[in-house]
């Protein structure tokens, strides 16, 4: 009985969490669901239960671009937070001097919000006054000013830099966490033993910090999906849909078109890829439990 009690009462713990969390997720997913078959917060003309908005998508071209678009932008983003992000943490695990103040710099663009930071990236990247051409001019290296953004060319990769930039820091953070969690005995008995600075990171680092690298994959891959703030501030989706992810184009229907059911058709995709994803660090955190 005691045993029974103590469980009801985690549940009890649990419960504000888990109501605020319904409240907040579950509702809207629930309603976006329903908007999407047209059985909630549509046109009088429209009721009625209906596939029609996701069949659309399938005919949509601008749906197709920008779920290439995404897909580019959220792959880039995500293998280059892991690649600088373990670099930087690597650094930041070694003896040096000022070290409390290198991590405190390297966190610091994490604490700018996104919106923030494409504003800063887009005057940073203007042709005309831009500091990015100024510097490469007074380098020699480019004779006349560069439309960073205008260009359908450059535009995704300098919002992909721009974002590297801004979110490479959680990813480090959580490396640095696993590469201090793991026992220095071992790199001692490596080194010992004659095993190389890359044997060692590639024996020990890396196969201990493997549940680290998927959870940290597997939350930033979510968290670029929905990437918004930045990418609307540095482009807006321009120039066409070069840039346009479909974050931008779920605002684009429902606040700018008013296709509200369409817009809500999009966003159950993108939120069904985001679970197919996310499926694995379930699974292995159930395993867990």
């Amino acid at each position: 009985m005691r045993l029974r009690t103590k469980e009801y009462e985690a549940y009890l713990f649990i419960l504000p969490a888990l109501s605020m969390l319904i409240v907040i997720l579950g509702f809207p997913f629930v309603m976006a669901i329903l908007m999407s078959l047209n059985l909630a917060w549509v046109k009088s003309s429209l009721l009625g239960f209906t596939f029609e908005n996701y069949s659309r998508l399938f005919r949509d071209r601008v749906f197709y671009n920008d779920l290439i678009v995404t897909f580019s932008f959220v792959v880039s983003t995500v293998g280059f937070h892991l690649l600088l992000g373990l670099g930087v943490a690597l650094l930041l695990n070694m003896e040096i001097k000022a070290k409390r103040f290198f991590r405190v710099a390297a966190i610091l663009p994490w604490t700018i919000p996104d919106v923030i930071a494409g504003l800063i990236w887009r005057f940073m990247f203007d042709p005309l006054s831009g500091i990015i051409n100024s510097v490469l001019a007074r380098l020699n290296l480019i004779q006349l000013p560069i439309t960073w953004l205008s260009d359908a060319r450059l535009a995704l990769p300098s919002v992909v830099f721009a974002e590297v930039w801004r979110g490479y820091p959680f990813v480090m953070l959580l490396l640095l966490a696993g590469l201090q969690s793991i026992p220095q005995g071992l790199y001692e008995a490596a080194e010992i033993d004659g095993a190389s600075a890359w044997k060692r990171f590639w024996y020990i680092s890396l196969p201990n910090l493997s549940r680290i690298i998927m959870i940290a994959f597997t939350l930033d891959f979510i968290w670029e999906c929905r990437r918004f703030g930045l990418v609307y501030n540095m482009t807006g989706g321009n120039p066409g849909h070069a840039t346009e992810v479909l974050s931008l184009y779920v605002y684009k229907n429902y606040f700018v078109f008013f296709n509200f059911g369409y817009a809500a058709a999009i966003a159950v995709v993108l939120a069904l890829i985001m679970m197919l994803i996310s499926f694995p660090y379930l699974k292995a955190s159930m395993k867990e439990l």
